[in-house]
Order: structure tokens, then C-alpha cells, then sequence
């Protein structure tokens, strides 16, 4: 079973586009909520028989401050994981969402985003294709076992997708808070998705 968390909150969440810029840290509240998705994950995963064995971060700032009180509380140490990491916004790194919203191809973003390219950076495919091979590679490192990997809401968003066998381009239906939990068992019959977005007790993780 894999554990996607996304990061906390930084000073620019649901402001600006930071995308894989260094240097974004995990503001006061962000600091508090990965204290608590930590406190939950150590607490509860463990009951449902499924406590982690490794704890794997995107390099940035942000998702591997996400990570420390996690794998603190585990007795594990924190795992940089580049296939982890936010997707390449290119020439749109650091914009200010309100004004990237008034671009004409933000509707393509928003609507078919299978289709739409970064200018400068990652296409959306080329973003989930990264991230579901990142998970595929950390289940065949860790057979039958669970563990946490830190990272962003679009990349999140992409995994969880490609999880329940739907299109890429209906993928920003989905909504993915700061230090949610969504859990994606991967069996030999195939992935089951257990929990998305979920901001509250772990303990009944199982597959139906």
C-alpha cells in the first residue's frame, strides 16, 4: 500500500504556481499539519496492520519537512525520491494564479489537460507517466508492504487517475488538501483506491 501525502501549507498555497523552484518552506501552518498527519499516520496506520516501512519524499523544501515528523514518529528516515516531484511549470513557475487564470489556455489546463504543455516545461502526460513509475518502482522495492510517499497535489491527483482507471483529463475533479492522506493498495489483481483526500482516522484502511 502506498501513502500519497501531499505537503503542508507554505506561504504561497493557493496563490502562487511554485512548481519545482527550490527554496519554498513550510509555513507555521504547514509546520502544524504535517505534525498531525504524522501523529495520524503513526497512530492509526499501524492498526490496520499496515505499519510503514519507508518513508520517500520529492526532493523540495517543502515535501521533505512534510516527511521528517513522519518518519520520526516511524524510527524511519526520509527517502528522496525525484519521480515524487511537482510537475514542471516552465515559463509558468512562480506565477500568481489569479493572473495564470485569465491566460486563454488555462481552460485547456482545466479541461483537457491530456493535451496541454507546459511552455518551457512537462506536459501533464509526461507528469503522470513520472509519477506512476515512481510508485510502480517503490512497490517492487517494497512487495506486500507500506509505505509513505510525500508529494504534490497534481502529481497526487495523476497517481490516484491512473489508480482508478480514469482519463487524465478528468483528473481535476479531484481535490487533494495540504497534508491529505490518499491510500492505494496494489495487489496483483490490481490497484484498489482505499481513501482520497482524507484529513481523518486511518484506522480502517483495508481492501473490500
Amino acid at each position: 500500500m502506498v501513502l500519497l501525502v501531499r505537503h503542508g501549507k507554505t506561504p504561497t498555497t493557493g496563490k502562487i504556481l511554485p512548481g519545482q523552484a527550490p527554496g519554498l518552506h513550510l509555513s507555521d501552518e504547514g509546520r502544524a499539519q504535517a505534525d498531525a498527519v504524522a501523529e495520524r499516520i503513526a497512530g492509526t496506520v499501524p492498526t490496520a496492520g499496515a505499519r510503514p516501512v519507508a518513508v520517500y519524499a520529492s526532493p523540495l523544501e517543502r515535501t521533505t519537512e512534510t516527511a521528517k515528523p513522519i518518519a520520526r514518529l516511524l524510527g524511519l528516515r526520509v527517502r528522496s525520491d525525484r519521480g515524487l516531484l511537482e510537475c514542471d511549470f516552465g515559463d509558468w513557475t512562480g506565477a500568481q494564479l489569479k493572473d495564470l487564470a485569465k491566460r486563454p489556455e488555462w481552460g485547456a489546463v482545466q479541461r483537457c489537460p491530456s493535451g496541454f504543455r507546459f511552455p518551457g516545461g512537462e506536459s501533464f502526460l509526461e507528469m503522470q507517466a513520472r509519477i506512476t513509475s515512481a510508485i510502480d518502482r517503490l512497490t517492487r522495492l517494497h512487495p506486500g508492504e507500506t509505505v509513505v510517499a510525500v508529494s504534490h497535489a497534481d502529481p497526487i491527483k495523476a497517481a490516484v487517475a491512473t489508480a482508478a482507471g480514469t482519463h487524465l483529463d478528468l483528473f481535476q475533479r479531484l481535490t487533494i488538501a495540504p497534508c491529505s492522506v490518499s491510500a492505494v493498495a496494489y495487489t496483483g489483481g490490481g490497484p484498489h483506491v482505499l481513501t482520497v483526500n482524507s484529513t481523518g482516522s486511518l484506522a480502517d484502511l483495508a481492501i473490500a
